[in-house]
């Protein structure tokens, strides 16, 4: 029975380590550097990331340079720890779904969804959701390169995920940063248009 129990428990960690986005020693040293890099704040500059879009009926990814969709537009950008997950698919999106036209009238050109679930699961959310058809984009941190870049990587036992955020930015300068620090609703759609 103890070496059965063994073998589950070997097999549980294997197929854990090997759909990880990143494997156990870059996830240690993705800590260290996490811990380096100071938290995202006004006044700081998007990093020149790039990211993966997915496309419909499985089409190949798009690398989309983040900084440079931002370049010249005023966007709002909000992260969740994971697509198709309860708190984020009941709360954080729906907000930002039903704020769309709120923010436009506020001058946001372009909403954008970010995640560290990969380019397919990113689109099938936005799509089975209905944020696509709302016009936000959803764009896969598969790497945690943007969230790492952010100060804000969070690790889990499955994989690593991008920590609940909002922020404004204009022309790729953050002007307005929402944290999950305190409460989650911290970063919902009201809460940053009662802001801007």
């Amino acid at each position: 029975m103890m070496l059965r129990t063994s073998i589950f428990l070997f097999v549980i960690v294997a197929v854990a380590t090997a759909f990880s986005p990143l494997n156990q020693a870059s996830a240690r040293s993705s800590t260290a550097l996490n811990m380096a890099v100071e938290e995202v704040k006004v006044g700081d500059k998007i990093p020149s990331v790039d990211m993966a879009e997915g496309k419909p009926d499985y089409g190949r990814p798009e690398t989309v340079n983040i900084a440079e969709l931002c370049a010249g537009k005023k966007v709002a950008i909000f992260a969740v720890p994971g697509a198709f997950t309860p708190g984020c698919s009941k709360s954080h999106l729906p907000s930002f779904i039903s704020a769309q036209d709120e923010l436009k009238a506020k001058g946001v050109e372009l909403t954008i969804c970010i995640a560290t679930n990969d380019a397919f699961v990113m689109e099938a959310w936005g799509r089975t959701s209905g944020g696509a058809d709302a016009g936000i984009r959803f764009l896969s941190d598969s790497n945690a390169e943007l969230s790492k870049a952010l100060g804000l990587l969070i690790e889990s036992p499955v994989m690593v995920r991008t920590k609940r955020f909002s922020l404004i930015a204009d022309d790729g300068v953050v002007t307005h940063y929402f944290s999950s620090d305190k409460e989650s609703s911290d970063t919902w759609a009201p809460n940053v248009l009662a802001a801007l």
